[in-house]
């Protein structure tokens, strides 16, 4: 029986560690740049039907800033269609490269 409940909190453990790295609606992360902090808001990307999984990690790693394996994004990157760029393209979402947009995520 301890054996049974040992699997099964293992078991819970693995399911959910991947959503507690993820934004969670509601949720939001900074981050800091020279153009002004960027703050992803998982709220508004749920509200738009996207899931964790639609973005993790197919286009981004499971590794937050500053930790080893993480991304470092670019608005290079972003605007060559890599990272926030994959969707934010002007077809699916607003054009990140649009200089109008900037303030769209670009916080002072």
């Amino acid at each position: 029986m301890r054996y049974l409940s040992a699997l099964s909190v293992a078991v819970i453990a693995i399911v959910f560690v991947g959503s507690a790295m993820a934004v969670a609606p509601g949720k939001t992360v900074e981050f800091a740049n020279s153009y002004g902090k960027v703050i992803f808001d998982g709220k508004v990307h749920h509200d738009k039907g996207l899931k964790c999984e639609d973005c993790h990690t197919k286009i981004f790693p499971m590794k937050w800033p500053g930790k080893e394996g993480a991304a470092v994004i670019r608005m290079a990157d972003i605007t060559e269609g890599r990272f926030c760029g994959k969707c934010h393209n002007g077809s699916r979402a607003f054009k990140a490269a649009d200089t109008a947009n900037c303030s769209r995520c670009h916080k002072k």
